[in-house]
This record gives structure tokens, sequence and C-alpha cells, in this order.
């Protein structure tokens, strides 16, 4: 287990941000009883203070190539998995407000129009940019089997000879706007419209409008198997930097005095557009508590092995955890046994 300080936070004693003082023994007890298996690295910030950054050790991939045993630390970069779709939503929101990507309400199938055979088909012509955000295409999609599976969708679309092509042909199945499905599909969609859009490689330009403003500069993006970055699940970030990313969504765009994201997009983009699976909301690429949620409300984006950033908005609080749980149909256990059993009683009522 690794205990650092973050040279570009600022950062406190938990108390001093009414936190339980003792809230890093409780997580290093439970991770010593065995309790959290594969967990990598779990960060806190609240009121814009880092109060806890913990690390541990563990074998770990980068887009399922083995790295074997890692000893995490503040400088190692970790897969986000599909953490990645959330970055995606809010480059396309940056983009939007620079006027190089359609409107929300544009069609989608217009934005290709090398495939006029699709554009024939009239619910696909109902498809929309929205939809895509949401995820509320209505084709068929299914990433239900493990990613190792080559009739998982997601990875399907990486052995298609057109992958573009591969995600707007699906067979309609629901009109568009009617049924969530998850699909990674969309985001390969939204990025190919923000490079295109631009005109810059979608890393270049996610450099230059987001990490860059927010002093993060040790980046990858993996490749897909046409070169371009792998959207959907590709990014490798350091988990301090991730939780740059929740304190800016948490601050409605804003760094320092710089708005990086539109105020307005961030807005839209945590709406209840979807209802998702286990009555969880669905916004543009970001997950959000369900709508009779019980407890306090949230923000969040997953990722395949406990991959998570989650934003307390009446907490002013922002997690990040990372494990390597990967394919392991459970792992979501993992971030919610966290936050459950140990963060938010922590903080409790002191806010």
């Amino acid at each position: 287990m690794a205990v650092a300080q973050a040279q570009d936070w600022e950062t406190v004693a938990p108390a001093e941000a009414d936190v339980a003082p003792d809230v890093a023994q409780r997580l290093d007890r439970a991770y010593d009883r065995g309790d959290l298996a594969g967990l990598h690295a779990v960060l806190v910030a609240r009121h814009g203070k880092l109060i806890l950054e913990r690390y541990y050790e563990g074998p770990d991939e980068a887009w399922g190539r083995p790295l074997g045993t890692v000893a995490f630390g503040p400088d190692v970069l970790h897969d986000l998995r599909s953490v990645s779709k959330s970055i995606v939503g809010l480059l396309y929101g940056i983009a939007l407000g620079e006027g190089q990507v359609p409107e929300t309400d544009a069609s989608l199938i217009e934005q290709f129009p090398d495939y006029t055979d699709l554009a024939s088909d009239s619910a696909r012509r109902r498809m929309t940019i929205a939809h895509a955000l949401t995820m509320t295409l209505g084709t068929e999609w299914d990433e239900s089997l493990p990613y190792t599976y080559d009739r998982n969708s997601e990875i399907a679309i990486e052995m298609a000879a057109y992958r573009y092509r591969y995600v707007l042909s699906r067979p309609i199945v629901a009109e568009p706007g009617s049924r969530w499905t998850y699909n990674g599909g969309t985001t390969a969609l939204l990025a190919h419209l923000v490079a295109r859009g631009t005109e810059r490689p979608l890393l270049a330009y996610a450099r230059e409008k987001l990490f860059q403003p927010l002093g993060i500069s040790d980046v990858e993006w993996t490749p897909g198997t046409n070169g371009e970055p792998a959207a959907a699940s590709g990014l490798r970030l350091r988990p301090r930097d991730l939780a740059k990313i929740g304190q800016l969504v948490l601050n409605q765009g804003r760094w320092g005095a710089q708005q990086v994201v539109p105020a307005d997009w961030l807005e839209a983009s945590f709406r209840h557009h979807a209802v998702a699976e286990d009555g969880l909301g669905y916004g543009y690429q970001w997950w959000l508590s369900g709508k009779d949620w019980k407890t306090q409300p949230w923000v969040a984006g997953f990722g395949n092995g406990g991959q998570r950033v989650v934003i307390l908005p009446d907490l002013d609080l922002v997690v990040v955890i990372m494990a390597g749980r990967y394919n392991q149909p459970d792992a979501w256990t993992l971030s919610v046994g966290i936050m459950r059993d140990i963060l938010l009683p922590a903080v409790g009522d002191r806010g």
C-alpha cells in the first residue's frame, strides 16, 4: 500500500473537510480483511481539496494486455475503460459550444452521407445525435456477453471492416428514443464526429481543450483496430487526473477562471434522458442516480473492472475508484461497498 500527496492538488486532513479523521484507516482495515480484493486506488476530494489518496498493489492490464503485478501510485496510469465514454460526452459538448459538431436534434444518419442505403430506412432517419448521446438509438446491440467474446457487440465493432457503418446498420428493434440499450458504438460515432468536425485527431483535441486546461499531461488513449482511439473504453489517466475531471464537473465546467466545458451542456448532460439498468438514470454518456434515489444524488462514469468517478454535488464530494476486476460480473459491488460502508458514513451529516 502506498500513501501519497498529490503535488497538483491542495491536500488537507479529512477532519478539515468535515470528514471522519480515520476514514483512511477504515479503508485500509477493509482492504487488509480481504473485503476489497482487486482494489487499486481510492481518491476523495471535498470542497475542492484532496482528503484521501490510497494506492495498493495487484495485477492489471491495459485494454486487455496483461501488465503483471503493478505497484500503483500517483504517477501510474490506469485504464478508465467505459469512463472513457463520459469523457467523450464532455468533448462533444466542448466542440458543440465551438460550433464544430451538429446540434443534438440533428439527424444522425445524415452525418454519414456515404450511407445513402441506410438513410432510406425511415426509422433510421429518425435517429438523432441526442439518441446517440443517450444510448437510445433503438438498434440491436449486445454487450452483455464477456468482452472476450467476438459476439459481444463492442468486440464485433473492432472486427468490422467499417466500424461506423456497422454501428449504424444494426437492425432497428425499437423506436429511436424509446428504449435504452448500453451501446459503446454510440461513443464511437460521437468521437468520430468530434474528430471530423474539429479537423483534429480525438486525442489532440482532448489534450488542447480538456486535459491541458486542467494541467493533465500524462495521457494515453489506446487505439482500436482502425488506428483511431478506442473511444468507448481506451482512455488511460492517472487517478488524480480523473479526480480533476470529477472536480471540473462539480464546478459546472469551470477550472479556475476558465470555463472548460459549457455549463449548459453539463446541465443538459445530467438530465434524466433515459432509464438505464436497475432503475438508474442516463444522461449524455453519464450515469445518474435514479429519480427515486433515497440517499445522495450523484453523477458518475462507470468502467469495466470497477473503475468509477462519482460526483455528489450536495456533499461537494468527488470520489475516484480504480480496480482490476475486469470482466467480473460482480465488479460493481466493490465501489458500492466502498461508498456505502466506508466513505459516505465517514461524511455522515458533516455537510
